[in-house]
């Protein structure tokens, strides 16, 4: 039977996972870990070596993760959130279809140019400052809001810097970002691809064809936002009936201890209607030219990244000068000091990720990844097509059963261990990543960006059930996921072994 040190592990373990899902009272996501984590070096079972060893391992690539998130707290800050709402609005000319994919674009990119929590912390409220002024109904807004949050969370796929996960494991398997980019960029595409047009089939019947147009326009400085049309329609059409299921969606609180019906805020309630009025008048200051030259400084940032590690830069210092660039230029345009940046920084992903490293030391101390090795090592080790689907699916189930950051150490410890050639090692790895990105948005824990979005949502009165969430993804995800791993075979291997 199994000995002291492996059941006290494995309990640990499932009651962390059990709270990170369950997450009592809304208590942080970093503390199961955090106490996970202690108890496990208490048992003497990680000893403070490894401790030593998992800090140097996860404090760079969280320290990146962190300086992108300030500089989308910064963004928001100078009004980034309703600029680019109202502009997307602006430019769909009336077309939810048009506005759909345009979502879906914004939300590409963000990661690509901050990094999956961090575009998660910037689409969102954008996307629900979208659905609030157009007052679109409860299975229209659903689209738009999965959608957004499912492809920002898979592209962090085609680039290592957009994922904490990728980040910590890289220098293990002897990639750096731009061998890493030149091998996964093509392949996680193709997945990416197939995933929004699935979506959009999905969800093709409640995406609404017409939506209120906007009208932006400029003056001194100041974005001014008017809805030129406003549909007011005492009923559902046929073709705007709900075809999935309807997540629960109240977007204006009310009083706590009021429950008379009357109080309710439904959309298309004239007081509703008056609030999103009132919203939408009200000038918003944005300086254009500081504007473009935060968007300049972000994009000669990122860039730098990539320019930085083929001369052995560490990624981390570029994103600390960054980050620190954009607040003292901000400071020096509107004298608006740290404050603000300090009080929403989310520190506690350094936090997060070094405690549940530790716990995951702890699985592989106790056997985990020699049971793994054992079982996985011939037939990954066969060929190039094996080490592709073995690994990308071994990723996805433990990323939807544990989330991907504890799943990646673990696949890559495993990885590591069964003395592969480098060709099907990386090969192996890269298929991991994209198990660990895409396959893990199975299910709302796989990610902590997917439990990022959650947060946000319940933080606007936005109630997504699992079941709801499900019902989508497990008929897009594999899909992709599949397209994903086959098109890295094939890339992988016609072009690079």
């Amino acid at each position: 039977m199994f000995d002291f040190a492996t059941q006290y592990t494995l309990i640990v373990f499932f009651l962390m996972v059990l709270f990170l899902i369950w997450r009592p009272r809304g208590i942080n996501e970093s503390i199961p870990p955090t106490i996970s984590a202690i108890l496990i070096f208490l048992a003497g079972i990680v000893p403070l070596t490894d401790v030593t060893k998992i800090l140097g391992i996860v404090s760079g690539a969280s320290i990146t993760i962190l300086s992108t998130i300030v500089m989308s707290i910064v963004l928001g800050s100078i009004g980034f959130f309703r600029w680019a709402a109202f502009n997307l609005v602006n430019r769909a000319n009336g077309s939810g279809i048009l506005l759909y994919w345009y979502i879906i674009l914004l939300c590409f990119l963000m990661t690509l140019f901050f990094n999956n929590d961090g575009s998660i912390l910037i689409t969102t409220p954008i996307i629900i400052e979208i659905v609030k002024f157009l007052r679109l109904r409860p299975h229209q807004q659903f689209p738009y809001l999965l959608s957004g949050a499912l492809i920002a969370t898979a592209s962090s796929a085609p680039i290592a810097v957009s994922n904490l996960a990728n980040l910590i494991a890289l220098k293990i398997v002897g990639l750096d970002l731009n061998s890493y980019v030149a091998m996964m960029f093509v392949p996680s595409m193709l997945g990416i691809t197939v995933i929004a047009l699935l979506l959009y089939y999905y969800f093709r019947r409640d995406i609404p064809s017409r939506i209120p147009t906007v009208l932006v326009s400029y003056v001194q400085g100041k974005l001014s936002v008017s809805l030129s049309s406003i549909p007011n329609i005492p009923h559902i059409p046929n073709h705007l009936e709900p075809t999935h299921p309807v997540p629960h969606i109240d977007h204006l609180r009310r009083p706590k201890h009021v429950r008379h019906p009357r109080y309710e805020n439904h959309i298309g309630h004239p007081r509703h209607q008056h609030s999103i009025e009132n919203m939408v008048d009200e000038p918003v200051e944005i300086d254009m030219s500081m504007f473009k030259v935060c968007i300049v400084l972000i994009v000669l940032i990122r860039a730098s990244l990539f320019i930085g590690a083929s001369f052995g830069i560490p990624i981390e210092l570029i994103g600390i000068f960054g980050a620190l660039l954009l607040i003292l230029y901000r400071w020096y345009k509107k004298r608006i000091g740290p404050l603000d940046i300090i009080r929403k920084t989310p520190w506690h992903i350094i936090l997060f990720a070094f405690s549940i490293y530790v716990v995951v030391y702890a699985l592989h101390n106790i056997g985990l990844t020699a049971l793994l090795v054992e079982h996985l090592r011939d037939p990954i080790s066969a060929n190039y097509l094996n080490a592709s689907l073995i690994s990308g699916g071994l990723l996805t189930v433990m990323s939807n059963l544990f989330n991907n950051l504890p799943s990646v150490m673990i696949g890559t410890f495993t990885l590591t261990e069964m003395g592969l050639n480098t060709s099907t090692l990386q090969i192996a790895y890269l298929a991991s990543i994209i198990g660990s990105d895409i396959g893990a948005l199975l299910t709302p824990i796989g990610t902590l960006a997917s439990l990022i979005w959650m947060f946000l949502l319940r933080e606007n009165n936005i109630r997504v059930r699992w079941v709801d969430y499900l019902k989508v993804t497990i008929m897009v995800i594999p899909i992709g996921l599949f397209i994903s791993l086959l098109s890295l075979y094939v890339w992988v291997d016609a072009l690079f072994f």
